[in-house]
């Protein structure tokens, strides 16, 4: 169900996350996160999860009336000017639809062993600060089947504003453990007879194509700059790089993403 409120203004105490969007800090601290755009904001309705408000012009609310309507919980839906929205979010091509959501409640490791079935194919993150490279990184989790995902405290949150527009919406189709250690989630994992692979560009013993991904597996990717860490690097059972010509030493974290998962969806006949 949902109620509706034209608005001109975001000055009310109740439409503050929409004026503090560049203050990632106050939404991780209310547990809140915005989804921005037409196919994140209607993913996030089709969702089980918690959806607290929605902004967007009045011509628009037709388009997402019938998944307002079917919601359990009492959504508040702001119709503003869209010029106004613009300029809210800085620039001209804004598709004019916001919506604030809730944080899930973070799974631990055990649940996410419960809840997964093997062979088990997981993604962990060591050191990415940039927030689209880890929605790109979510979009391709969830394209290539992993189970879940593991953001390891060095990295930025995947709730970001940024982050969930460039996931277009699929990190609300992956459970994700973020800000333990990533050293001690990597033990954990070897533990349980799943084996923790890292994808480091700087090594000469096993290509993407030579290792094994049939198991129970973790795949660990590290940031562009730095990649994984020494200390998680050790944490994991072996390294494998993706051979490349031309003196180029690395790639995109999304892009070697792409690369390692759709090799273990390959090898796993693509049971997505």
């Amino acid at each position: 169900m949902f109620r509706i409120q034209t608005i001109s203004s975001f000055d009310p105490p109740e439409l503050a996350p929409y004026r503090t969007l560049r203050r990632s800090a106050e939404h991780a601290a209310q547990g809140i996160f915005v989804a921005e755009g037409d196919k994140v904001v209607q993913r996030l309705l089709e969702s089980p999860f918690l959806v607290e408000s929605v902004v967007l012009p009045e011509a628009r609310l037709p388009e997402f009336q019938k998944l307002l309507a079917q919601r359990a919980e009492d959504i508040a839906v702001y119709l503003a000017d869209k010029k106004f929205l613009e300029s809210l979010v800085g620039f001209q091509m804004f598709q004019g639809v916001l919506a604030i959501g809730k944080i899930p409640v973070k799974p631990t490791l055990d649940d996410l062993l419960k809840q997964s079935q093997p062979p088990r194919l997981f993604a962990a993150v060591d050191g990415l600060t940039n927030a689209e490279n880890i929605g790109l990184l979510v979009r391709n989790c969830v394209a290539f089947g992993v189970q879940a995902l593991i953001v390891g405290e060095t990295c930025s949150s995947p709730w970001l504003r940024r982050s969930v527009r460039n996931s277009m919406g699929t990190i609300f189709k992956i459970p994700i453990l973020e800000g333990e250690s990533l050293i001690k989630t990597l033990r954990n994992l070897r533990s349980h007879s799943i084996r923790c692979i890292a994808a480091h560009p700087h090594t000469d013993k096993k290509t993407v194509t030579q290792a094994d991904f049939t198991g129970d597996c973790c795949i660990v990717f590290g940031s562009e700059g730095y990649g994984i860490s020494e200390t998680v690097l050790a944490a994991c059972d072996e390294a494998v790089l993706i051979p490349m010509a031309n003196e180029v030493d690395s790639l995109n974290v999304s892009a070697a993403a792409a690369v390692f998962l759709y090799e273990a969806s390959r090898q796993r006949n693509f049971r997505v």
